[in-house]
């Protein structure tokens, strides 16, 4: 009688188990959504378009971007972690993902616990640009006029706790230079303005600036990237520039909702992998949005969230950056 209810018992406990694995077998088992937390238009937005088309062949499943857009991203991504793990959901987020658990400390879901790495696609540095007729022709060239005249010297960015506002804090701290910051709601107002020199400087992503560069309306000062871009190759990096180890990366991950079935993860991260080996897709990729891609896995992922949360929740912390500052 004992060993027929260890036996039961035992049965009982591979259940769950069993359940996860019929689940992920039969998936997927309906449409596909992949939440987008910005508006239509965005680089995250064509970042999940781009991939959409291949992955809906691949899994032969309708694959439907969703824009659920506001506050950095954070809205989309609470959306996705109370979302239900059956794998008809997932995330694809920006930078911000980082930014976003020092900056705003209320958020309605724990980023690390409620979403589960999936996949790394890539990164892309920041470029600092000026316009054609300011004075700055490197950033050894904006350093020299800081230090003759303290906080003169402008900047835009698209937004307070945006990677580029971040980057430029820690720059300035570095440098010993007081820059002045002026916030955008988006990078078009900020690229229009220093263009038309209403501010000295601009930062955003590559992909923002390098169009502007390539049609001479901006003069790029310095890139943030490891390695000089293709697009970019007259302009130092940060390091080349003088400031090693300063890199700042925009980035554009995959996550799924926690209890999400692990095959299906796996599935799903292979699937990327394979879309991402097209030809087309790589272009539109590297060249429409500047991007280096990494195609890293779920371990790579996370170890990567995890240090891009160190490093600016420090500067976020040490330089008293608050959202109504």
């Amino acid at each position: 009688m004992a060993l027929t209810r260890r036996i039961f018992v035992s049965g009982l406990s591979t259940l769950p188990f069993a359940s996860t694995l019929a689940r992920a077998a039969n998936w997927p088992s309906g449409p596909i959504r992949i939440i987008v937390p910005f508006p239509p238009g965005g680089s995250v937005d064509a970042v999940g378009r781009a991939l959409s088309p291949g992955l809906q062949g691949r899994l032969g499943a309708n694959v439907v971007i969703e824009n659920i857009g506001g506050a950095s991203g954070s809205i989309g991504a609470a959306t996705a972690a109370r979302a239900q793990p059956d794998g008809n959901t997932w995330l694809l987020v920006f930078d911000t993902h980082a930014i976003n658990p020092t900056l705003m400390p209320n958020l309605p879901f724990d980023t690390k616990a409620d979403l589960v790495p999936v996949y790394l696609i890539g990164t892309a540095p920041n470029l600092l640009a000026t316009s054609p007729s300011k004075p700055f022709k490197t950033f050894a060239d904006v350093i020299e006029a800081a230090k003759k005249a303290p906080d003169t010297i402008t900047y835009g960015s698209i937004g307070i706790g945006s990677l580029g506002h971040l980057t430029m804090v820690r720059l300035a701290n570095a440098a010993g230079v007081k820059l002045v910051h002026v916030p955008y709601k988006g990078g078009g107002p900020a690229v229009t303005d220093a263009i038309g020199g209403h501010i000295d400087l601009v930062v955003g992503s590559a992909a923002l600036g390098a169009p502007h560069v390539k049609a001479g309306k901006l003069h790029p000062v310095v890139q943030t990237g490891k390695s000089r871009l293709p697009a970019l190759s007259d302009t130092q990096t940060l390091a080349e520039a003088g400031f090693g180890g300063l890199e700042s990366h925009a980035w554009w991950g995959v996550f799924a909702p926690k209890g999400t079935p692990q095959p299906t993860v796996d599935r799903f991260a292979g699937e990327l992998r394979a879309v991402l080996g097209d030809e087309k897709v790589v272009s539109q990729l590297v060249d429409g949005q500047q991007m280096t891609l990494v195609n890293g896995g779920a371990d790579e992922l996370r170890t990567f969230l995890n240090d891009q949360i160190q490093i600016w929740g420090k500067i976020i912390k040490d330089n008293n950056i608050k959202l109504d500052s």
